[in-house]
């Protein structure tokens, strides 16, 4: 059984940065499309970034190009999020998620992602 766990949020102010991590547990839990989503109370869940199975292709949404950087550690089984120069509007819960039907592809709808973890909240102050 796969599983995804996620952790690094807190509290930061503005112009200040968070690594969030996204750790996999089961058979083949390193091979497929990883992404970040992010949702607010009330508002529906917005694609972040992901990164292919191979950890050649990312893609990033336009709100956090050029602040936000994904990566991962296929030995640790981790997916990490690095986020700089945060913005109050980046508050949010965070949840990693996984494409089972990508390798080297990446998809930015939620539909396409199958396992998801708990969530993890990032809270910028201004």
């Amino acid at each position: 059984q796969v599983q995804l766990v996620e952790s690094g949020g807190g509290s930061v102010t503005a112009g200040g940065s968070l690594r969030l991590s996204c750790a996999a547990s089961g058979l083949h839990a390193d091979i497929y499309t990883v992404a970040w989503f992010r949702q607010v109370s009330g508002k529906e869940r917005e694609f972040v970034a992901a990164i292919s199975g191979n950890g050649i292709t990312m893609s990033y949404a336009d709100p956090v190009k050029g602040r936000f950087t994904i990566s991962r550690d296929k030995v640790k089984k981790t997916v990490y999020l690095q986020m700089d120069s945060l913005k109050p509007e980046d508050t949010a819960v965070y949840r990693c998620a996984r494409d089972r039907t990508r390798f080297s592809t990446i998809s930015v709808h939620v539909s396409e992602y199958d396992l998801w973890g708990q969530g993890t909240q990032v809270t910028v102050s201004a």
